[in-house]
């Protein structure tokens, strides 16, 4: 098993046709179905179903393929680094993170990397709802700030703060007059949600555990946090949301509404199980060691005034 096989059959499983294949990879038919032979080969089960019509991925071959774009993506990253660090350029950690990244405890945790690790540059990359990993899965960021609960499959996290939730309402809703909710009495409203895949944050941001297995009626995907915000001032649904979005996404047509009955989001730094260098390792010791000492910080995320 080598590199060139897994690019051979990344190729092959995006394209699902070997002509088209062998031509963007510039080598013969024949020397790249023998290519994929000798993989399936070494790993002792078919990757492609291959009919006279068509190509398709196996079972297996769906998995793999998950696997070789990761193993590439992370060849690909070393050889980057090491051209940068023998040309006399800095390491660079990649950064992940969503809306609100860690709050106000995102400075502190840069500046404390950056004293450990000056000759580091960090790359901040900020990723929509579609990506609750922030660039992990897809191996495009090395860590970052993500929100729980959320699918963290081949993830290491380590928790930061928890904050509670509140909903946003339209400043005409009949609950916009109140101070606090409870979660049934938001059930049979219509619910702003961002767009994802991740059955685990859907099931959290849309109340979906309190239902008793009956699905919400009316879900409103959304793309961003600041369309979320406009579709809730516009009243056509109401979101829920961590009490940051108090101080993060005011409007002057939304109230945030605390929920006594609901448990709160946690804030963590995360990266993949399989890949932890001295640069991780550094970024993680240093969001630990903010944690621990801006603990008056931590306190007003989570007792956030309820004046919305």
């Amino acid at each position: 098993m080598n590199l060139r096989r897994l690019r051979s059959f990344v190729t092959v499983a995006e394209e699902l046709h070997f002509t088209r294949a062998a031509a963007k990879l510039f080598v013969a038919q024949q020397s790249l179905s023998k290519q994929i032979a000798q993989l399936e080969a070494d790993l002792g089960t078919p990757l492609l179903q291959r009919t006279s019509r068509k190509v398709e991925l196996t079972p297996a071959g769906e998995v793999f393929l998950a696997a070789a774009r990761e193993a590439l993506a992370r060849f690909d990253q070393g050889v980057t680094e090491a051209r940068r660090i023998g040309q006399g350029q800095q390491a660079t950690l990649r950064v992940g993170f969503i809306v609100g990244a860690a709050l106000e405890l995102t400075t502190h945790i840069l500046s404390e990397f950056t004293n450990r690790r000056p000759g580091a540059r960090v790359e901040l990359h900020e990723f929509d709802f579609s990506d609750p990993t922030a660039g992990l899965a897809g191996a495009a960021t090395d860590v970052a700030f993500i929100r729980l609960p959320s699918t963290t499959y081949g993830l290491v996290t380590t928790s930061l703060f928890t904050e509670p939730c509140v909903v946003g309402v339209s400043a005409a809703h009949p609950l916009s007059t109140r101070d606090r909710v409870r979660v049934e009495d938001l059930l049979d409203e219509p619910i702003a949600i961002g767009r994802t895949d991740d059955t685990v944050w859907r099931h959290f941001w849309s109340l979906a555990n309190h239902r008793s297995g009956r699905r919400a009626q009316n879900l409103i995907e959304t793309h961003s946090q600041s369309e979320e915000v406009e579709v809730v001032a516009a009243g056509m649904a109401c979101n829920i949301t961590p009490a940051a979005a108090r101080r993060y996404s005011p409007h002057p047509g939304v109230r945030f509404i605390t929920i006594d009955d609901y448990p709160g989001s946690t804030v963590a730094v995360a990266h993949r199980s399989n890949q932890l260098n001295p640069l991780v390792t550094t970024f993680i010791d240093a969001a630990k060691a903010v944690r621990d000492r801006e603990s008056w910080i931590i306190r007003t995320i989570q007792g956030a005034p309820e004046s919305g």
